[in-house]
Order: structure tokens, then C-alpha cells, then sequence
């Protein structure tokens, strides 16, 4: 029942996530306009380069670690101070690395990278990764849904014409450095001091480092689809390439936040050396992951190009088709998220996962290389498809031995029928529909209709698991 609470809080935040880019982003994307839009994404592309350098691998290794030393408070307290001194140190020597690079290399937008510099002082301070390998979600979920609300305000009030785009950049950046700000008193009765002595920030370097190397590269083939764009095509095309794949992202969010909630539970069983309980954890997480991330897939595609200009505005109608095309990454990435981050990385198989993003991150600048060059922000959508489709299929390869991807794959043709049935009566449906409000969430009401309904003629999986949720 924790692992299912912690799901819900963390669903929970996604949830929120999504809705606030339903109130905020056809505001911004018409009162910055494109162009603007743009500039934040490129320059925002490049600091997350620097930022993630500053943090190496801590989020993911220090929430693992965190999960190994859960029950003996000394051991998790020497654990904790050795990590964040190691995160304070790095950070700093990145801050100012990336200070000296805008003011060598950097003429235009320079003060936008100098605003963005507040995401690199907000990872550097970032404990959030301690409370994820207690499980206690609870905390870091209510610190982000405050201060997302304020930051949701504030974009109202401040941001009000083209000319504010500085303005937004800051609220961004600085929102993040408040959240990491307010989880530090939280940690009063979590932990003990521990003397400096004794936190020997030096050993986590290398472990962390391994953990940094597939998030870095990760992040290269998530990023560098809008640094490519903004040097192979206008600004705008970058802005509208980044609003749909954020789109997709946010959907995706929900069907992720079971990875961040699994690490340390999954992590935490294999410690304990119940090898089995880890195996019916991710048959049962994989089966999930897939009812749910399979309608979101064929939903989005089904309305994407009556949505895109409706919610952003007509300046964004070739949005439309990036969410169509990077639509498939929800299915891809959902299940790289169950074997990855949910079975590779609490296992101790970082060399494995670290192979699987890199084939992905090469696959993915090849990719783009030709395809923005064909067909622009569309091709960049595929790449990512195409790459995320070589992660998964790497990691596949390697669970092999372990994993029994028979039975992982054996029911899925259920939950692909019933999208697609889902997908060819939604789609029919938003031909002759208008694209309103009221519209739109009838749209999304048939299709979850048609949907459950063909699970439950096709006797799918999930409803067992659903059916044991509601006992309980």
C-alpha cells in the first residue's frame, strides 16, 4: 500500500504538471509569441547541460544509496552529508564555469543565459533525492504544488507582453531554486550531524559519476533536438517543436512518476536479497505502465491536429503534427522506464542502462541530422521516436537472461487493439467537432469509454490488478 500512495502523490504532482501548462502556456505562447518562446528553449537547452554536470548522477544515486541505508539513521546520515557536500562542490564549480563561458563565447542573448544561470544554484542545493529513497513522497510533492501555484500567479501578474520574456526566464529559474530551498528544514528530524571527518565526499565521485554518464547522455537526446532546430531552422519552428514535445512529456509524467516511486522500493528489496519480489514487481509495473501509457498514445495522436492551434495559438499549427509524430514515444519510453530505471539501475547494472541511452543519444543525433533537414520540427519528433524505440529495445536485450519478455510482452496485443479501436473512433469523432472546451473533454470522455470497454471484452491484465487495488 506505500508503494501505491507514493504513486498517487507522485501522480498526483504530474497531474498537476499538466494542468499548469493548460493555464499558462496559451497565455505565454501568445503573449511572448514564437520567437521568444524560442530563445527561452535554446537558452534553457544549454544551461541543462551544465546543470546536470553540477548535480553528476545524484539524483539517481543518491535516492538508490538513501534506499540501502533506510533503516540505520547513522549510516544514512553519513551517507546524506557526503553526498550533498560532493553536489555543493560540483555545482559551484560549474556556476562558475558556465559564468565565465556566457561572458566569453556568449553575444546574443546573454542576459538570458545569465538568467538561466538560477537552474544550476537550484540543482546545487537540491535534497529531493534524499526524501525519494525514504519513500516519502508526501514532502516533496507538497513543496512543488506550492510553489508551482505561486510561480503560476506571479506569470500572470508579471508576464504581460514580448518585452517580459526576461522576466519569465527569472520566475522559472527561481521558482526551482525556492522549491529546493524550502525541503532543508525537513531534514530537522530525518537526520543527525555527523562530523566532517567522517562524510568523505570523495567516494561517492565515481559511483555517482557512472550514474551521471546515462543521465547526461539522456539528456542529449532530449535536448539536442531543440539545439539542432535553433541551428537548422528558425526560431519559431523551435518553439513550436518544444510546446509539442513538452505536450507529449506531460501525458508521459504520469506514466513515469512509476519509475521515480519504484527505484528505491524495487532497490531496497534487492538489498534485502528478495530477488523475486523484485521480478513480480516489474511484471506487475510493466503491465501497468503499458494499459495506461497505450490510450494516452493513440489519444493524443487522434486529436493532435484540431488541439495544437486551438491551445497555442495559430502561430503553432505545425505543433500539431510533432505531438502526432513523437506521440509513439509514450509507449517506448514507458517501457525503457520499467526496464531501466525500475530494474537496470537498483540492480547495480548501470553499464548496461548507460549502454542503452547512449545507442539512443547516437541514434538520435544521426537521426535528426537528416530528418529536421527533410521534414523540420517534424523530424525531430521522429528522431525521438526512432531513439527512444533503440533504448528500449537495448535494454530489452539485456534483461534477457533475468526477465522473462515473453511474459512481459504476451498481453500487450490486448492493450494495443483496444487504443487503436480507441484511436479510429475518437479521430473520426474530431473531424466533425469543433475544438472547444466542452468538445474536447467529451473527446477525452468517449475515449476512455471505448477504451476500458474493449479491455474488459479482451479480459486484459490490469483489471486484476485493479480489481485487487479496490479489495484492498
Amino acid at each position: 500500500m506505500k508503494v501505491i500512495k507514493n504513486y498517487l502523490y507522485n501522480a498526483g504532482y504530474q497531474i498537476l504538471l499538466m494542468l499548469a501548462p493548460v493555464i499558462t502556456t496559451p497565455y505565454v505562447s501568445r503573449v511572448l509569441g514564437a520567437n521568444n518562446n524560442g530563445i527561452n528553449t535554446y537558452t534553457n537547452g544549454w544551461v541543462t547541460f551544465f546543470y546536470l554536470a553540477g548535480q553528476l548522477g545524484i539524483s539517481l544515486y543518491g535516492n538508490r544509496e538513501i534506499a540501502y541505508q533506510r533503516n540505520d539513521k547513522f549510516k544514512r546520515s553519513k551517507t546524506f552529508w557526503g553526498i550533498i557536500s560532493l553536489q555543493v562542490a560540483t555545482s559551484s564549480i560549474v556556476l562558475i564555469t558556465y559564468l565565465l563561458a556566457v561572458f566569453l563565447f556568449s553575444s546574443a542573448f546573454k542576459t538570458y543565459f545569465l538568467l538561466q544561470a538560477l537552474w544550476i544554484i537550484a540543482y546545487g542545493i537540491d535534497i529531493s533525492w534524499y526524501f525519494m529513497g525514504m519513500e516519502d513522497f508526501k514532502k516533496t510533492v507538497s513543496r512543488n504544488t506550492i510553489v508551482k501555484l505561486i510561480t503560476i500567479a506571479l506569470i500572470f501578474v508579471l508576464v504581460r507582453n514580448q518585452s517580459d520574456l526576461a522576466k519569465y526566464i527569472f520566475l522559472l529559474g527561481f521558482a526551482q531554486l525556492a522549491g529546493s530551498f524550502t525541503l532543508w528544514p525537513y531534514l530537522k528530524n530525518n537526520i543527525q550531524w555527523v562530523s566532517i571527518r567522517e562524510w568523505h565526499p570523495l567516494k561517492h565521485f565515481y559511483p555517482a559519476l557512472l550514474l551521471f554518464i546515462p543521465t547526461i547522455t539522456t539528456q542529449i537526446y532530449l535536448v539536442v533536438n531543440r539545439i539542432m532546430l535553433g541551428r537548422m531552422a528558425p526560431q519559431a519552428a523551435v518553439s513550436q517543436f518544444n510546446f509539442g514535445d513538452n505536450i507529449v512529456k506531460l501525458v508521459l509524467a504520469v506514466v513515469t512518476a512509476t519509475g521515480t516511486v519504484m527505484l528505491p522500493h524495487i532497490a531496497n528489496k534487492f538489498a534485502s536479497g528478495d530477488v523475486k519480489g523484485v521480478r513480480e514487481s516489474l511484471y506487475k509495473s510493466f503491465d501497468f505502465v503499458t494499459a495506461i501509457s497505450t490510450p494516452m498514445m493513440f489519444g493524443l495522436m487522434a486529436i493532435a491536429y484540431k488541439f495544437a492551434p486551438w491551445f497555442l495559438g495559430s502561430e503553432y499549427g505545425p505543433t500539431g503534427g510533432v505531438i502526432f509524430w513523437e506521440a509513439p514515444a509514450i509507449l517506448m519510453i514507458a517501457w525503457s522506464n520499467v526496464t531501466g530505471t525500475q530494474y537496470l539501475m537498483p540492480i547495480h547494472h548501470e553499464h548496461e542502462y548507460t549502454i542503452s541511452v547512449t545507442i539512443g543519444a547516437v541514434v538520435n543525433i544521426v537521426a535528426n541530422i537528416f530528418l529536421i533537414s527533410l521534414y523540420g520540427a517534424n523530424g525531430a519528433a521522429i528522431a525521438t521516436v526512432i531513439s527512444e524505440f533503440a533504448v528500449t529495445a537495448v535494454q530489452l536485450f539485456y534483461i534477457k537472461g533475468t526477465i522473462r519478455r515473453r511474459a512481459l510482452f504476451a498481453p500487450i496485443w490486448r492493450y494495443l487493439l483496444s487504443g487503436l479501436f480507441m484511436y479510429i473512433i475518437v479521430s473520426r469523432i474530431n473531424l466533425i467537432m469543433s475544438m472547444t472546451i466542452i468538445n474536447l473533454a467529451l473527446q477525452v470522455a468517449l475515449g476512455i469509454f471505448v477504451y476500458v470497454i474493449c479491455l474488459f471484452m479482451l479480459k486484459a491484465p490490469i483489471l486484476k490488478q485493479a480489481k485487487a487495488l479496490i479489495k484492498k
